[in-house]
């Protein structure tokens, strides 16, 4: 499963890289022309994260950005919070 999301599947995808010159109309030019296409690659923006699990165990996972971001995962908690004592003794 390498460049691939473990949460959302997100992958590698082609597309097209357009190559042009010219000087665009609204600039005051001619337009502009494509002088070629060649292929290409997005590949997706992948971190390896610790999570943990519904079961309660962490495991590292390869996750991209957007997971992480939307809170799909639930990061493992280095230090606990600070607590404060309860002031009900007196």
């Amino acid at each position: 499963m390498a460049r691939q999301c473990e949460v959302c599947g997100k992958r590698v995808q082609m597309g097209n890289r357009i190559e042009t010159r010219g000087k665009a109309k609204y600039l005051g030019g001619v337009g502009t022309k494509i002088t070629g296409i060649s292929r290409r690659k997005f590949v997706p923006n992948l971190q390896r994260v610790k999570v943990s699990l519904t079961t309660g165990e962490n495991k590292s996972i390869r996750c991209c950005t957007q997971c992480i971001r939307s809170g799909s995962i639930r990061k493992v908690v280095k230090v606990k919070p600070f607590e404060l004592e309860s002031k009900t003794k007196k």
